[in-house]
């Protein structure tokens, strides 16, 4: 990993601990669901496939922190989607070359499946909204719109696309927002939340870079 990477998952510790100190509030799963996450996303960009193994913890333990927090959105897609998602990608990388020690060949969406993409989100956020109304979600529409970006986003990751990255970057925006709210309203964890999705936004742009360079280099478009 580089100067950027470390850059990253030390970010999130000292932030965690500085906050852990100055507020004299000890959250362990919440400061083992951020760091497991950023070691997570730094891998991923890097196209290495030991992402899966701190995925797999982060998702679990950000499920519960996500019900807890009533975004029953964002903890069903964790549970029932992401924490399955980990064993398939793990699955689909290692068939296009993705090991210990060598990156995955990246690949790149046609303007058809662009245009696919782009409605499916858009009906299923609508769709998803509707249904948290009736609910006591607190944030129905961000709720529903981050919960069928990050859906997608994983199905593209999973299969190896690059444009992954730019719906990561949209979801990462929107749920800074999100638990900005939650940090205001004092909900539990959303401190650590806060801060590891902030570092998740910068690694985001950092992997649409690495992943580009990926997709250049494997030369694959399906």
């Amino acid at each position: 990993m580089g100067i950027f990477d470390w850059v990253l998952i030390l970010g999130v510790v000292l932030c965690n601990i500085i906050y852990a100190v100055s507020a004299s509030e000890y959250d362990i799963i919440g400061f083992i669901a951020a760091i497991s996450g950023i070691v997570c996303v730094v891998l991923a960009a890097k196209g290495n496939v030991w992402n899966f193994l701190f995925g797999t913890i982060q998702v679990t333990l950000y499920a519960y922190i996500s019900f807890k927090s009533t975004a029953y959105g964002n903890a069903a897609v964790n549970a029932l989607y992401y924490l399955p998602m980990q064993f398939v990608g793990l699955w689909q990388w290692r068939k296009r070359g993705a090991s210990a020690q060598e990156s995955l060949k990246a690949r790149r969406l046609s303007m058809p499946q662009l245009i696919m993409v782009a409605a499916v989100c858009a009906v299923c956020t609508v769709v998803l909204a509707v249904l948290l109304k009736y609910s006591d979600a607190s944030q129905p529409w961000i709720d529903a719109f981050t919960t069928v970006l990050c859906v997608i986003a994983q199905a593209l990751m999973t299969m190896a696309f690059v444009e992954q990255w730019y719906l990561w970057i949209i979801f990462n925006v929107f749920t800074v927002v999100m638990w900005i709210s939650f940090v205001i309203q004092g909900t539990a964890h959303s401190v650590p939340m806060l801060i590891m999705y902030v570092f998740y936004l910068m690694n985001s742009v950092n992997g649409l870079i690495s992943w580009r360079k990926l997709a250049a280099k494997g030369s694959v478009k399906d």
